[in-house]
């Protein structure tokens, strides 16, 4: 293809035919030529099985497809349905609901929601490298707030069951931009925000020594024994110079759009996926609008 598709419209209409989505691809995956994808052989000598729509390795014998060794290994849905359902969930700012995409695709609910799952899950991007430069790191809350559970005594005596019962945590860090560089953030979810939970997560993904901008969480204190550590007090100011976590703070901006205004209410166990999307939406927002190359397909 000497031209990738730069809208939505092209790119279904490109894609519409099986074949061509599935050239498509082998070339994103396999660009200097197909090899062999089982572990241990990686043998480039293949030949193509044309109506079988397969290949056989000639070292090791065996027969692959394009698909081995992928988040589409063992699904039955072709290409054609996959590589716009990449497109929408790459270039969907707020998230793209399962609902929207089985409309947009021609498929069930269920079948859509799966798809969107898989690619949550090629969106992980696990990297060892560690942020450096001006870092800003945060917490925030999701789920109902806690006067909203409450019961009607509880509310008028502005007691309840318990300090964020119910509500899951999720930590974030994130580089500031450079010139000529845009920053990267990193984000899980934690058990609680005790100093140990906190600092350690701090220490493993960011440079000793670096200067990390926090809020005023007594949890963060001691971190100037690994890092420079600046601290903004919110209950006082919200910028102080170059003192300030507005950059994180944007991000949990449109995380929490995607979560309350697109997933609405996700199960706490499939979190840490909608938190992945986001981070890797942030991460390549750089990228072209509209680069099918997107959620790691290789």
């Amino acid at each position: 293809m000497d031209k990738q598709p730069e809208t939505l419209l092209e790119a279904v209409r490109y894609f519409a035919d099986e074949d061509v989505a599935r050239e498509f691809y082998v070339h994103l995956r396999w660009p200097y030529g197909v090899a062999c994808p089982r572990m241990g052989c990686g043998n480039a000598d293949v030949y193509y099985i044309k109506t079988r729509k397969q290949w056989q390795c000639k070292e090791c014998r065996k027969f692959f497809t394009a698909k081995l060794g992928t988040i589409f290994e063992d699904s039955p849905i072709g290409f054609s349905k996959w590589v716009p359902a990449m497109w929408l969930i790459a270039n969907a700012k707020n998230g793209i609901s399962s609902c929207e995409v089985a409309r947009a695709l021609g498929v069930t609910q269920k079948t859509a929601w799966f798809m969107l799952h898989r690619l949550r899950l090629a969106m992980q991007t696990p990297t060892a490298e560690k942020l450096a430069g001006p870092v800003e790191a945060d917490e925030t809350y999701v789920g109902g707030k806690e006067r909203n559970k409450r019961h009607p005594a509880q509310a008028k005596s502005g007691k309840s069951k318990g300090p964020g019962s119910g509500r899951m945590i999720v930590m974030g860090v994130v580089q500031r931009n450079k010139p000529g560089k845009k920053g990267k953030v990193r984000a899980w979810l934690i058990p609680n925000t005790q100093t140990d939970t906190v600092q350690r997560r701090i220490r493993e993904h960011v440079e000793g020594g670096n200067l990390v901008y926090t809020d005023a969480l007594a949890s963060y204190a001691g971190l100037k024994w690994s890092h420079e550590h600046e601290v903004i007090n919110h209950a006082f100011e919200y910028v102080r110079g170059n003192v300030h976590t507005n950059t994180i703070e944007a991000f949990w901006s449109v995380f929490k759009r995607t979560v309350k205004g697109t997933y609405i209410a996700p199960r706490p166990w499939h979190l840490q996926r909608y938190v992945e999307e986001q981070v890797w939406r942030f991460n390549e927002r750089e990228s072209a609008s509209g680069n099918v190359n997107a959620p790691g397909l290789r």
